[in-house]
């Protein structure tokens, strides 16, 4: 689903739109310019932390990179690593850390649409919050793709999927009208529930 809206895959029927005009119309650099995909597979590549932070957004100052690296919660890996002009080996890189350094990436330009794929499941709740925040207090739309029923909790509208089943709503409308949902959020009661005694 995320390739399709990205523009990634072409829809073997119909189109995307994004703001109004079809994906497939629009060119490679505008369309960069338009979304940023985050997938489950961060993708970090040899270099300075600065580097693979700035990628999307090559002029993007100190001061943006601390607001951005601070919004995501990032300052513990940056201070770790030493600094925004240290060099980055991404085998040394735990999949949280790669995450964490991808979605500052991801926050740094001014796309209006944001895809996050799965991209903090290699993070902890609260952390994934942290990340999920920052993302939903920027001037842009923000899809999540997760299978974690908390970032559910945190959206505006929920689309459960289960095969060729969809059922779009708040999360008070899917817990009267949908029983996938409601069972969804019973299990995570329950775990939370055992994890707590």
């Amino acid at each position: 689903m995320t390739a399709l809206i990205a523009g990634v895959l072409e829809p073997q029927a119909d189109q995307v739109d994004l703001g109004g005009v079809p994906v497939r119309s629009l060119g490679m650099d505008r369309l960069s310019r338009s979304r940023v995909l985050i997938p489950q597979e961060a993708y970090v590549f040899a270099g300075t932390l600065r580097e693979n932070l700035a990628y999307l957004l090559p002029t993007a100052t100190t001061p943006d990179l601390d607001a951005a690296v601070h919004a995501i919660g990032a300052d513990p890996l940056a201070e770790r690593l030493g600094g925004y002009d240290a060099a980055v080996n991404p085998a040394l890189l735990s999949a949280g850390e790669r995450q964490l350094i991808a979605l500052v990436r991801a926050l740094l330009p001014p796309a209006r649409l944001v895809l996050l794929d799965e991209a903090t499941c290699h993070l902890d709740p609260s952390a994934e919050s942290v990340a999920e925040r920052a993302f939903a207090s920027r001037p842009a739309t923000l899809i999540v793709c997760a299978h974690r029923i908390s970032s559910a909790l945190r959206a505006d509208l929920v689309l459960v999927m289960d095969g060729p089943r969809c059922r779009l709503g708040t999360h008070e409308q899917l817990l009267a009208d949908c029983a996938l949902y409601r069972d969804l959020i019973g299990h995570c009661d329950r775990a939370t529930a055992e994890v707590r005694n």
